[in-house]
């Protein structure tokens, strides 16, 4: 079996299955692909994206991984 990453077994999961994870969990579930998805990527915005998620601007983030998640089937802003 190929070992794959966090964020990547997360985006294999089936649509609905992100959309209720999203509902429920979307604040922590966002902030924490974001930050698993900077150690992947290396990316610095994604690591402040992922660390403003937990202090405060968690609601946005939320609101905008859902609406991505339902439109394109992956948390995409501020997550590459």
């Amino acid at each position: 079996m190929a070992s794959s990453s966090i964020t990547a077994q997360y985006e294999a999961l089936p649509k609905i299955a992100k959309i209720i994870i999203q509902i429920f969990l979307g604040a922590l579930v966002g902030g924490i692909y974001r930050i698993l998805r900077f150690l992947e990527t290396k990316n610095v915005v994604t690591l402040v994206a992922g660390i403003l998620n937990f202090v405060g601007v968690g609601l946005v983030f939320w609101i905008v991984d859902l609406i991505t998640e339902i439109a394109s089937n992956r948390i995409t802003v501020l997550a590459d």
